[in-house]
């Protein structure tokens, strides 16, 4: 199949929407079915820092995608290294369990400051989860810039 890349390449995974779950005592969330359906039901997926104190999640596949770009730095690139060490060194590879559950690691659940309440979000390729209060907080101060921040995303794109 072509895809946005060139021949061959897959079309990327397209996940959207806001789901908001509860982390149980044991920090298991549940994925919603049809963002399981969407993942192509895996039976892992890779859990990591993301800016803004939240948890990316990903399948494989796109984390391989990211770790591509990624690569396109140079070795002297001082920055991009400093991130690739703090990103894939954090970053956890959790399984799938037959209920859709995954088990947030302990230690990144801490980074994101994850409680009881979660929100997870469809973010093009990936998923990201946050604390739904700070979710909240951070929806409420950027949604009024909404159409600013939509005119400058088209116009870097040339869209």
């Amino acid at each position: 199949m072509d895809g946005p890349e060139g021949p061959n390449e897959v079309f990327p995974v397209l996940l959207t929407g806001t789901h908001r779950r509860t982390l149980d005592e044991k920090k298991r969330l549940t994925l919603p079915k049809k963002l399981r359906e969407v993942l192509g039901d895996p039976a892992v997926l890779y859990v990591a820092p993301g800016p803004d104190k939240c948890l990316w999640v990903h399948t494989e596949r796109e984390l391989e995608r990211l770790a591509s770009r990624l690569d396109e730095r140079p070795a002297t690139d001082a920055e991009a290294r400093i991130f690739r060490r703090l990103y894939f060194g954090q970053t956890e590879l959790v399984e799938v369990d037959k209920a859709g559950r995954v088990l947030v690691p302990e230690r990144l659940a801490q980074l994101a400051c994850l409680t009881g309440e979660v929100v997870l979000l469809g973010v093009r390729d990936h998923l990201e989860l946050w604390d739904a209060a700070h979710w909240d907080k951070y929806r409420n101060e950027h949604e009024p810039q909404f159409d600013s921040l939509a005119q400058g995303a088209f116009e870097l794109k040339g869209l």
